[in-house]
């Protein structure tokens, strides 16, 4: 394959798009190798536009991993904007990378990260573009391996016709594992063509080849099971973990965009994994044990990151960061190091029983205060208890005061609707509760200009986790509850203007659920909707629902299913899910005992405090949860002047 830039062809079209420097690269800390002096060679992809694609951890940390490696390179490519993919058709552009604008066919491998299943109409739209087959049983040793990763490539199903292969869980240790077993196949000749590569890769039991499996199915649609079609293969497919994050202090260089971005800051993982145990939370089950990095990794980290970047501000990245041991020693140091050159410090959002006013100042010092966000998810203390989010209204309104008392003016609050169980009076209650954070506001701050912010979201059931089983609420359903909590809010004369209210209607809960627990057979709804026209279904404005539905109805009754059966309907413990063969370390009777103890309102702790529960992950990883303290601190390390 011709690894020339397109870059001559590419930039005369330029000038037709909106913006076009999204599409140019050079971005401070990007690398560009010579072609020749490699022998494998990826491509690295996030499915979505630029500015969204960008600041992506996982892409940035593999492409450093990557390019730090001799006789390897890795590019970066995503997703063009429909203005210019229609330029591209007509003048015969390929889908390129950003870095040297090379063609996607020229690569070794098309590496995907899925951090949501709706990036998959974006997928085909870049193997059309790039002229790769869009199925692989159609592909050759010519074209490149199409391998996902990411959250979303814990249940690859729904795309496993469009993937050569998938990697479940970490990719830093992964990613160099496949890069020896290419290189090595390359090396003799390539033996035995794209099968036999395929099959090297499926051998070591980490990378799922869904190629070496079939799916049997049962008369009324349910799977029978899903069973390796050659030796060798194994049954099941296991996870990859990173135990020490010490070992991959990444990146080491981040990459400054030159078009904005949704981040524009400077990130460090402080730790991966959580054991809160919230049962709604597939990031937090799958990424089990806890690892955290050290605090003087952590400092180390963001000292070499400013120094490279140029960011005024640096995001604490973890699923819970005010979880980390260290968290207010990491804090202080951070904002003592930095006090001089006014860096800001962020975390995404804390929990509100890990808030304390102490964390806020010093997170608050050198940066702007904005207002704070929690997210109690229930509305009621009853959901909270299925879903394990063991907060109390009093846990909340205590933080909300204590934050309000120390002059914060605005909170924001993040509600799920659709909970298993979930009444109308559940989500009423969301109501109540604002009302009582904007009371409790005005109070102690003896001020009427208090905000509080209502953000609601729709649950979706994910593969790995105890809700797995649930059935979805409607779409119908969803938006007439939320209807009424609207009107409730905006009924209220005293406090209802002090309360803003956001939500997302049904429709987009009702397919991102279709394609999050599909089996294959939802292939085909993909392969129609892209056909259609469907590209951006994360973004409002691209998304189309009666076009998903139209897609569903098309080509789900060939196979005597329909959408509803993917959502709103429940599984029992005896059916096999399309995800069973792909082993997240959890123990599946765990999380049905889990699920159990949700529908009997049952709390379970946090294992990282108590004895184990035995959900299955440290014995079958070969891991453990690694925890502070470490009893050091980040000063005396030279304050910055």
């Amino acid at each position: 394959m011709s690894a020339e830039s397109v870059f001559p062809q590419l930039e005369a079209l330029l000038p037709h798009v909106q913006k076009p420097i999204q599409y140019v690269g050079g971005e401070l800390n990007s690398t560009v190798k010579p072609w020749d002096s490699c022998d494998v060679r990826w491509a690295l992809m996030y499915p979505d536009a630029y500015e969204v694609g960008l600041p992506n951890q996982g892409v940035q940390i593999l492409y450093e991993v990557l390019n730090e490696r001799d006789g390897v390179l890795a590019e970066r490519t995503y997703s063009v904007w429909p203005d210019l993919e229609a330029l591209m058709r007509e003048h015969g552009v390929p889908q390129f990378t950003v870095d040297a604008h090379r063609p996607i066919d020229a690569f070794d491998v098309l590496g995907v990260s899925f951090s949501t299943e709706l990036g998959y109409t974006n997928l085909l739209t870049a193997l059309d573009l790039a002229n790769i087959p869009m199925y692989a049983k159609d592909r050759t040793e010519d074209h490149p391996l199409i391998l996902a990763g990411g959250h979303a490539a814990f249940n690859p199903e729904p795309i496993a016709d469009f993937l050569d292969c998938a990697v479940v869980g970490d990719g830093e240790q992964a990613v160099l594992e496949i890069t020896e077993i290419i290189r090595a196949w390359k090396a003799e000749g390539r033996p035995g063509g794209r099968d036999e590569l395929l099959f090297r890769l499926a051998k070591t039991g980490s990378v799922y080849v869904p190629k070496f499996y079939d799916v049997e199915y049962l008369a009324d649609g349910r799977i029978s099971r899903v069973v390796p079609n050659r030796s060798g293969v194994p049954w099941r497919v296991s996870k990859h973990t990173v135990m020490d994050l010490d070992e991959w202090p990444y990146p080491k260089q981040p990459l400054v965009p030159l078009a904005e971005t949704v981040h524009e800051r400077m990130s460090v993982e402080i730790f991966r994994g959580c054991t809160r145990g919230c049962r709604f939370c597939q990031a937090g089950m799958i990424t089990r044990p806890v690892r955290e990095r050290s605090i003087t990794g952590i400092g180390d980290m963001v000292d070499k990151g400013l120094k490279a970047t140029g960011f005024e501000e640096v995001g604490l990245l973890s699923l819970s960061s005010a979880d980390h041991t260290e968290i207010g020693d990491i804090a202080k140091g951070l904002a003592d190091r930095y006090e001089e050159d006014k860096i800001g410090l962020s975390l995404p959002s804390t929990r509100v029983d890990a808030f304390n006013i102490d964390l806020a100042n010093e997170l608050t010092r050198n940066g702007r205060r904005s207002g704070l966000t929690f997210a109690p998810e229930g509305g009621s203390e009853r959901i909270r208890k299925v879903i394990n989010k063991m907060v109390s209204e009093e846990d909340l309104i205590r933080t909300v005061s204590t934050a309000y008392g120390n002059g914060w003016r605005q909170v924001k609050l993040y509600f799920m609707c659709g909970l298993p169980t979930e009444t109308d009076e559940d989500v009423l209650q969301i109501g109540d509760m604002a009302v009582n954070v904007i009371a409790e506001g005005r109070r102690v701050s003896g001020q009427n200009d208090i905000r509080c912010t209502v953000s609601i979201g729709g649950f979706v059931p994910k593969p790995h986790t105890p809700f797995q089983w649930a059935p979805q609420l409607s779409a119908e359903e969803t938006d007439a509850r939320l209807e009424k909590l609207r009107d409730k809010i905006r009924g209220d004369k005293k406090y209802g203007r002090s309360i803003g209210f956001r939500y997302h209607d049904g429709k987009p809960g009702i397919v991102e659920g279709l394609l999050s627990r599909g089996d294959r057979r939802v292939g085909a709804v993909i392969r129609a909707v892209y056909e259609d026209g469907g590209r951006f279904d994360g973004w409002r404005e691209h998304f189309s629902y009666d076009r998903w539905m139209q897609a569903a109805e098309k080509t789900l009754p060939d196979y005597g299913v329909d959408v509803a059966w993917y959502t709103t309907r429940e599984r029992t413990y005896e059916e096999v899910l399309p995800w069973d063969h792909l082993d997240s370390g959890l123990d599946k009777d765990w999380l049905w005992e889990d699920w159990q103890d949700a529908l009997d309102e049952t709390e379970v702790d946090d294992c990282r405090w108590t004895p184990c529960f035995d959900c299955g992950v440290c014995p079958q990883m070969d891991t453990e949860i690694q925890i502070g303290p470490t009893g050091k601190k980040l000063l005396p390390l030279t304050v910055v002047k």
